[in-house]
């Protein structure tokens, strides 16, 4: 399994339009072949914070929906980053 996980900082007053923009992109990417999950979510603390969260089965899904995913293009600026890639070995229920 794989989780990309972090998030990216933005201009505050474009946020919400970065966020909306990607709506449709997070559509197709749950729908997509091993995508367990995708989150593309302002921070409720941080106005220029935009959160970033994905799940995937395999690198080789992954790789198939990144070569088809068309990112749209929101004309904001990202300002920092600090998004990576962690491969997952196991998992299990956090408080049981």
């Amino acid at each position: 399994m794989l989780i990309i996980a972090g998030h990216v900082e933005v201009d505050p007053g474009n946020r919400d339009a970065y966020v909306a923009a990607h709506h449709d992109l997070i559509a197709r990417a749950r729908a997509a072949r091993g995508c367990l999950d995708v989150a593309i979510s302002a921070d409720p603390l941080d106005p220029a914070r935009v959160n970033v969260f994905e799940r995937w089965d395999t690198q080789e899904n992954l790789d198939a929906w990144r070569a088809v995913a068309a990112a749209p293009d929101s004309e904001t600026a990202i300002v920092a980053d600090n998004v990576m890639a962690y491969e997952v070995s196991g998992e299990r229920p956090p408080f049981g």
